[in-house]
Order: C-alpha cells, then structure tokens, then sequence
C-alpha cells in the first residue's frame, strides 16, 4: 500500500470509557479505518486532559483513572480519510475531532 507523499492525518480524542456496540469506542474506530482499507491507525491513552466540559481525568486521582483521555491517529490519502470522517459522526458523542495535513516520509514494511 502506498501513502501519498502529501496525505491527511485524522485524529481523534475521545474516553476510554465511550462505548459504540457494547465495546470501546476507540477499537471500533480502529476496526473500522482497517476494514476499510486505511494505511494504519494508532491509539495513544493520555495520562491527563480534560475537554469541553472541563472535567479533569488524570491516572494522579483513583477516582477520576477510569475515564482516561484517549486518541486516535489515522493517516492516509485526503481521499480515503475524506470517505473515513463520516462515519464518525454516528460513533461520537462526546469528543473532539481534527483533520490536519501532513507529509508522509517513510511508509513501509517488510
């Protein structure tokens, strides 16, 4: 598979605690960008954030530890993550979500 040298990165922040189909919503994300076809998609889990309500969510606090800020990385062509970003609105319903280009300097296995 091949990146464009000039491609799109979408990223995603979402809970650790959102769920979409009863399982995580950020592996459901990551399920469907590799169904359908993405280059690759990574998840980071934050140890501290907070979003729009400013609720604060940090590993410090027992209490606040279940709901760790989450983040979702998907790069490839405009194209493909144009035709990605729909989806997204039905699985998202606290979040934030950003779209960024980027230059692709290495894509490759072996």
């Amino acid at each position: 598979m091949k990146i464009p040298e000039n491609g799109k990165l979408l990223r995603i922040f979402v809970g650790e605690a959102d769920r979409f189909n009863g399982r995580p919503l950020y592996e459901e994300i990551v399920l469907l960008a590799r169904e359908q076809g993405l280059a690759g998609a990574t998840v980071l889990k934050g140890c501290m954030g907070f979003g729009a309500k400013s609720h604060l969510h940090t590993a410090k606090i027992l209490r606040l530890s279940e709901d760790l800020p989450m983040v979702i990385e998907l790069v490839d062509s405009a194209e493909k993550i144009n035709a990605f970003i729909p989806n997204l609105d039905g699985m998202i319903k606290d979040g934030l979500v950003t779209l960024e280009d980027v230059n692709v300097i290495i894509y490759k296995a072996e």
